[in-house]
């Protein structure tokens, strides 16, 4: 049995955000963390490796440098880590996204009892298609929006939460799982994890490595293969400092404020 988990580097949206001057984000200017959906996703294939000794398996589609969050995650308890990269790669939207993916997890192997684990959505694209596209090219069962996870045999039963409540769905593996941050609090690395990370496997998938399965076709990957693409980016305005009344009469000094400028 395999945990295979699905997670991106993005862009650490609560400090510095660069946006070049055709209006796409500068993301070699901007630190990166691990997307924190997916390390969701990760802590609950690290719990299910608890309970049922499971491989956990950590992929990524990125540049050469997101080897370190693969590491870190290795340290938090995976083990062991694929990293999808390639120019061929570059600039694609979900679409071809999915495609690439689909195709390393088709290299990996799905067997009868594996989980595919995904975040929800991305911060930087806030899209939540990549996981349900994967699972429709790998022809899996998919819940989205997974909540809470119970083993029952060859089935999980999931709890989905939805705008005005949730549902209980059972599932039977393989299957694919996305996973909201409601659904556990991640673990940090151990000290014994930072010491045996760099002994733990890591792959290299490169188009080479993929270019033999159906869904890798020139026009289905990369920019050329991506349906969309992003129009603009840019940094919103700084707000303005905010006020805080403090009288007895608190709406009545708000009339007051807003009477003065000619807003009632």
């Amino acid at each position: 049995m395999k945990a295979i988990v699905c997670v991106k580097q993005v862009p650490d949206t609560s400090g510095k955000v660069a946006v070049k001057p055709d209006g796409t984000l500068d993301r070699a200017s901007m630190a990166t963390i691990t997307n924190p959906d997916d390390l969701s996703a990760v802590e609950a294939a690290l719990q299910l490796k608890d309970a049922t000794g499971c491989e956990v398996v950590v992929v990524t589609m990125g540049p050469p440098p997101a080897e370190g969050m693969l590491r870190e995650l290795l340290a938090m308890g995976a083990d062991r880590a694929v990293l999808i990269s390639g120019r061929e790669f570059g600039g694609s939207d979900t679409f071809a996204t999915s495609q690439i993916i689909a195709a390393a997890i088709n290299k990996i192997g799905v067997e009868e009892e594996d989980v595919v684990f995904c975040g929800r959505q991305a911060i930087d694209g806030d899209t939540a298609q990549v996981g349900p596209q994967i699972a429709e090219k790998l022809h899996l069962p998919q819940v989205t929006y997974v909540a809470d996870i119970q083993k029952d045999g060859n089935s999980l039963i999931c709890k989905r939460m939805l705008e005005d409540g949730y549902m209980m769905v059972k599932v039977q593996t393989p299957c694919l799982l996305t996973c909201i941050k409601e659904l556990n609090t991640p673990r940090y690395m151990s000290v014994n994890g930072i010491f045996t990370c760099y002994s733990k496997p890591m792959e290299v998938f490169d188009y080479p490595a993929l270019k033999d399965d159906p869904l890798i076709e020139v026009d289905t990957i990369g920019l050329k293969g991506s349906p969309t693409n992003v129009f603009k980016s840019f940094t919103p305005p700084q707000k303005g400092a905010g006020m805080m009344l403090t009288s007895d009469a608190p709406a009545a000094e708000l009339a007051s404020i807003l009477a003065k400028k000619h807003l009632i």
